[in-house]
């Protein structure tokens, strides 16, 4: 029993194809999957694919930080999202100082504001970060101290590439820590010394789909029935098997999004 805890539901839609995923994702033993929103349209998205399959997936509402340029500051879209019990946190949004093009005080903005979003509505906050540890970690203090839920972490760092000393301070801050396809690289191993010793109930695993394909599928359209490979990366670097890493991380997955 897997959860991918962070796909992306868009390119399945547009090629017809979401009913075909999910009976890959259940041959393969992934009974829960999260759709990620991040601007009106993914919110969307991911909001009929719960709706319309609401024993197997639901899904987050919120901008990210594509989105920052020129934004007006209005949130007003997405109450109606972070309304419905279908919508389990806010995000996904960061910071991303990769990709130069991005003006940096404007993903602040707009993070601040789902960030806030995630505190007044007690759904927690699915977080990107790239190159930005020293600002992501800034803004996620306040947000951490605010968090009303404190038996629930109040985010998850997804698709986690940090280092050892970012990951413990985001352990420090009450968040989740989420491992995609890419623990499965050869150039990874630094990451996988991270993974090996995160606490076992701040562990998730996620396939960033159709990003990120594991090993050995690198280099294909990633889906959700592929995130035991991570699951199987995991068990190595810890000592289990990867039956124990998916009812592990499910068990988290239940716990941070509060699924029945």
């Amino acid at each position: 029993m897997y959860t991918d805890s962070h796909f992306h539901v868009d390119h399945f839609e547009l090629k017809g194809i979401v009913p075909e995923m999910l009976e890959d994702a259940r041959e393969a033993g992934v009974t829960t999957l999260i759709a990620i929103g991040g601007s009106d349209e993914a919110n969307r998205r991911a909001l009929d694919t719960a709706k319309a399959y609401p024993e197997t997936v639901r899904a987050t509402a919120g901008f990210d930080r594509d989105l920052a340029p020129g934004w007006n500051g209005d949130t007003s879209t997405l109450t109606p999202f972070l309304s419905l019990p279908e919508v389990v946190a806010v995000g996904e949004s960061g910071l991303d100082y990769f990709h130069k093009n991005i003006d940096p005080v404007a993903q602040r903005i707009l993070f601040e504001a789902m960030l806030g979003l995630s505190i007044t509505t007690a759904k927690p906050m699915i977080i990107h970060s790239r190159e930005a540890d020293g600002d992501t970690l800034a803004m996620l203090k306040p947000f951490s101290d605010r968090w009303s839920a404190p038996k629930r972490p109040c985010g998850v760092l997804h698709c986690f590439t940090g280092s050892m000393d970012f990951a413990k301070s985001l352990l420090d801050l009450n968040l989740m820590i989420s491992f995609s396809g890419i623990l499965t690289f050869k150039n990874a191993a630094d990451l996988r010394e991270v993974a090996a010793i995160i606490p076992d109930d701040r562990l998730l695993i996620e396939t960033d789909s159709p990003y990120l394909a594991p090993v050995p599928h690198r280099g294909q359209r990633n889906q959700p029935a592929w995130v035991p490979h991570v699951a199987e990366c995991l068990a190595e670097l810890r000592n289990t098997t990867p039956e124990t890493i998916g009812e592990l991380t499910t068990a988290n997955a239940r716990r941070f999004f509060n699924l029945p």
